[in-house]
């Protein structure tokens, strides 16, 4: 029995250009994603399945289908509970950043776990909004709060 994800796919939209580290970030989070998952839809169905992540009219959409039978799932997710953490995200990655190269060691280390706690935070609040379409765990959720990030540097404009 595969429940598991075997490929994912994120519709960034035409012509997108990432920075090299959110393409390091995404290329990483996808290897993880396929190597080790837990995420199914809660109707149990075996996969393995293919999952797309997209934004459309707003939401957050979670499309799986399974690679051999037509069988799908959609969910669309309100970004509402998720934004407050994402920007809170994005601004301490950016801390992140501009301390490497200005700040000493435990200044940086304090705030990569400012970092780490609010990559935490935001894969608990996207494991509880998911639990109603999908089943998943701490560390998959963690890697698709990555790429729900990625997602939203396009549509906050922060390319």
């Amino acid at each position: 029995m595969r429940r598991d994800l075997v490929s994912v796919a994120l519709d960034t939209g035409p012509l997108v250009t990432f920075h090299p580290s959110v393409v390091h970030e995404r290329d990483v989070a996808i290897r993880d994603l396929l190597h080790e998952n837990v995420f199914y839809p809660l109707s149990g169905a075996d996969g393995p399945w293919h999952l797309n992540l997209s934004i459309q009219d707003n939401r957050i959409v979670f499309k799986t289908q399974h690679i051999t039978y037509d069988l799908s799932a959609t969910f669309r997710l309100s970004p509402r509970t998720l934004m407050p953490v994402i920007r809170s995200y994005f601004d301490i990655c950016r801390s992140y950043t501009q301390a490497l190269s200005s700040r000493q060691p435990h200044q940086i280390e304090a705030i990569d776990m400012g970092r780490r706690g609010l990559h935490n935070e935001g894969a608990e609040a996207l494991q509880k909004s998911l639990s109603r379409a999908f089943t998943t765990d701490h560390d998959t959720a963690r890697r698709l709060f990555t790429l729900v990030c990625v997602l939203h540097i396009r549509a906050e404009g922060l390319l």
